[in-house]
């Protein structure tokens, strides 16, 4: 599909999957089989359709996971979002590689894409499918007649929907084509600048949150958008503001850090049984429990809401070797995900938070990244439950993504407070360590700091981002195991702190103009 086609009106019809989103648990409208102002009548078919919206980031289509997917052309496993996401911001990191043969993969590692890499292409397509049915979700929302008590809230949390692409665009791609639901459907959309696409942003947050129309932060229900999953969007935002626009504003960041600090969050401390600790409760098969943490959440669910990609794709993929895959929670693996030596060395052998499969043959170096055996495992996600009962199915998990954290919001305060906000960032820094067993550390530096993001928050889907904001994504200053296409590591061009537009898009919207470099 070319952009244009993201643009046009989204389509809609009824599919045999359920949503897991607490009162949106119903038959998600597809928007891909008629036109949303023929669809919107009823409040019921609001719900379905804004339950399609949300399914966007859980499932690749609407027929389950063997159905075809939303994206045209494009793999139904690997074009599923969270997928997408882990693949340029996981695989392209100290944190994880990939050993399989498909296609490009093995170019994100060794940061050697190319404007036509598939991946890139996937992810970008995804992007803007959701953007697209934001807005058309929220174009004919405002225009039908239809009345009911939820309606304004219901397009104020569309809105977050479209803010969170919006928020991967910025990161991923920096300057790419921006719409929104005032614009004309079909035509071609303009190019946003980076730094015009922040600002985009930051008032489209501010009024959400100012505003009367979202529900109050925990307000809403799991895994349903509110004003503390538009606080956190907006403090990432600040959080990464010199690099989206050349000034810093971790004094802005602090601040919604703060308001979010007093929203009733907490981090889960207490497990939920006696086989795994606090910190694994939040990565398995039962881990809507912990809403005291986990501010905004992707659902899976092993019967209803299936794909190839999300926490699918990461418990499956990082099984293989002679790991168990009944103690994953699985039928068997898929042999794919390991870690570099160099991030493995940053965990201490006590920390709670080194899960990662290092017996039966399993080297830590990787001398050939095809190889399962060479790099250690993933064991954080299991579709697994806290009293070690495994999901409904083996072979599709029950595991919820959780995209925002409140720890990670401990951890951005912390942050910001190193770089001379004032903000008590250190206290909840020192909680985190706490909770996986490590000593507190009185007045962390930024290397501190930026390693701590990568043990708490390891196949999270933040790595790339953080790696870029503290200098060490293509520079010399960091190296790990065939970064730059060479077993020890080199530094990579600077323009790939960012992807290229695919070329197919510039090629249909001549609006369109290639990031620096490529």
């Amino acid at each position: 599909m070319k952009t244009a086609k993201y643009f046009l009106g989204f389509f809609v019809a009824a599919a045999l999957m359920s949503s897991c989103v607490g009162d949106l648990d119903v038959t998600p409208i597809d928007p891909n089989a008629d036109t949303a102002d023929k669809v919107l009548n009823s409040e019921k078919a609001f719900t379905q359709y804004l339950a399609g919206v949300y399914t966007g980031f859980a499932t690749s289509g609407y027929d389950g996971k063997d159905g075809g997917p939303s994206i045209s052309g494009l793999d139904g496993g690997a074009s599923q979002y969270i997928r997408g996401l882990y693949n340029l911001n996981e695989l392209t990191t100290d944190e994880s590689v990939v050993g399989w043969n498909d296609q490009t993969i093995k170019d994100l590692h060794w940061m050697t894409w190319t404007t036509t890499d598939v991946f890139v292409y996937s992810f970008y397509s995804r992007i803007f499918h959701q953007v697209s049915a934001a807005n058309e979700f929220i174009r004919e929302a405002r225009k039908s007649n239809v009345d009911f008590a939820k309606k304004k809230e219901y397009i104020a949390e569309a809105r977050v929907l479209r803010a969170i692409s919006y928020l991967h665009a910025i990161d991923n791609f920096g300057n790419v084509p921006f719409a929104t639901e005032d614009d004309v459907v079909g035509a071609f959309p303009s190019q946003i600048s980076r730094a015009d696409l922040f600002d985009y942003l930051e008032s489209e947050l501010k009024d959400l949150i100012d505003g009367n129309d979202l529900a109050a932060p925990r307000a809403n229900g799991y895994g349903r958008a509110d004003k503390g999953v538009a606080k956190f969007l907006l403090a990432k935002l600040y959080l990464n503001a010199e690099v989206y626009t050349g000034k810093a504003r971790y004094s802005d960041c602090a601040n919604v850090l703060k308001d979010l600090m007093d929203d009733g969050y907490s981090l889960h401390t207490t497990p939920n049984g006696t086989t795994f600790t606090a910190y694994q409760d939040l990565f398995l098969a039962d881990n809507d429990t912990c809403t005291d943490e986990i501010i905004f959440a992707i659902g899976q669910d092993g019967v209803n809401t299936t794909s190839y990609g999300a926490t699918n794709y990461i418990i499956f993929a990082s099984t293989g070797g002679k790991m168990d895959a009944s103690a994953m929670g699985i039928s068997s693996g898929w042999g794919g995900l390991r870690t570099t030596p160099e991030f493995y060395n940053k965990f201490d052998p006590d920390d709670l938070r080194n899960l990662f499969w290092t017996e039966g043959g399993q080297q830590a170096s990787i001398d050939d990244i095809g190889e399962f055996t060479n790099g250690y495992a993933f064991m954080k996600f299991r579709n697994v439950k806290a009293n070690g009962e495994a999901g409904k199915e083996l072979g599709a998990v029950d595991t919820d993504f959780p995209m925002m954290r409140y720890a990670d919001v401990l951890l951005m305060a912390a942050e910001c407070e190193a770089r001379g906000a004032k903000v008590d960032g250190y206290t909840g820094f020192n909680e985190v360590r706490a909770r996986a067993g490590m000593d507190r550390i009185a007045a962390p530096t930024l290397k501190d700091i930026i390693d701590e993001r990568g043990r708490e928050l390891y196949q999270e889907c933040w790595r790339r981002s953080d790696l870029i904001r503290f200098g060490l994504f293509t520079t010399a200053d960091y190296l790990w195991q065939w970064k730059g296409n060479t077993k020890d590591g080199q530094k990579v061009e600077s323009y790939r702190n960012l992807f290229p537009i695919p070329a197919s898009d510039l090629q249909a919207n001549n609006k369109l103009t290639q990031n620096e470099g490529y």
